[in-house]
């Protein structure tokens, strides 16, 4: 879909060309994929001109079909085991506080890819004092899996649900609704203070009264953060845009979902799941220290 078709609220600045090229060159010469290309986000440039990115791992072809997303699919290639270095190397070279990363699905691999998540969240803790959140996929609802990722200690793990349950079949045909809100409540189980988050896209067909049930199963599931934001289809290929929601809506949904427990909410028609997640987390964190305290009293 053509930027000059889209509603006038998704404008925004064209970035300085030298800024994308420096940033491109440095994932080149440490072989780095990052969702932000391989997803065709519409946020790179803010995020590349601000030195951040989220990276992903495990190679850029995944395995699975779901039919909005702009990800390669089919036969990945073996994992690169130099990554976590070379992904240790980019967040210094950035200068990062707060890094984040994810992955393409790898249902081919045993573990899913999890031990290669554990060994970048361990070596990214190890080097000092860095902020890791892991947006992950579902291993299949293997328990080991998870324990595996948790057991790396990442501050935040997020695992999106995307849609509502009725629409999975055609959106995410090989995922599971119910397995992926009991990724989230058995990643609170295992580690009450990881900070757990989830994100949804509308405009896929869905109605409002599901999305506010997915929120509510969300809460039930614990889960802390939650980002909503606008599906925009990366090609005619991909799922159809059902409608672009409009700013005041997001806004209802951010005010909902605060009333509901979630500890920060970010909903707009450009947020994403990792997008100022930083930030996100910031607000969040405070939220959840203050009512660690109150319950102290």
């Amino acid at each position: 879909m053509s930027q000059g078709r889209l509603p006038p609220w998704f404008k925004q600045k064209l970035v300085d060309p030298k800024i994308m090229s420096t940033m491109q060159g440095l994932l080149d010469g440490l072989k780095l994929n990052t969702i932000c290309q391989n997803a065709l986000c519409p946020n790179i440039g803010r995020c590349f001109s601000q030195g951040t990115a989220t990276f992903l791992i495990l190679g850029n072809v995944c395995t699975r079909h779901c039919s909005f997303c702009a990800v390669k699919k089919g036969c990945p290639v073996p994992v690169d085991e130099d990554e976590p270095q070379h992904l240790l190397e980019a967040a210094t070279r950035l200068g990062l506080g707060y890094v984040v990363i994810t992955s393409v699905t790898r249902d081919d691999l045993p573990d899913g890819g999890a031990s290669q998540f554990a060994k970048v969240i361990k070596l990214l803790r190890q080097s000092g004092d860095v902020t890791v959140e892991v947006l992950i996929p579902d291993f299949r609802g293997s328990p080991d899996a998870i324990k595996t990722v948790v057991g790396a200690r990442p501050q935040v793990i997020n695992h999106n649900i995307e849609t509502v349950p009725r629409l999975y079949p055609e959106v995410r045909p090989e995922a599971d609704y119910a397995r992926s809100l009991e990724l989230l409540f058995m990643v609170k189980n295992l580690s009450p203070e990881i900070v757990t988050k989830s994100g949804l896209m509308l405009g896929l067909g869905e109605t409002r009264d599901e999305v506010i049930e997915v929120m509510y199963d969300l809460r039930e599931a614990d889960c802390d953060l939650l980002t909503i934001g606008q599906y925009l289809p990366p090609s005619p290929r991909h799922h159809p845009v059902a409608r672009f929601v409009p700013p005041e809506e997001f806004a209802e949904y951010e005010d909902m979902g605060r009333e509901m427990g979630f500890a920060e909410v970010a909903s707009a028609p450009l947020v994403r799941s990792s997008f100022q997640a930083a930030t996100l987390y910031a607000k969040a964190k405070s939220r959840l220290e203050q009512a660690i305290h109150l319950k102290a009293k």
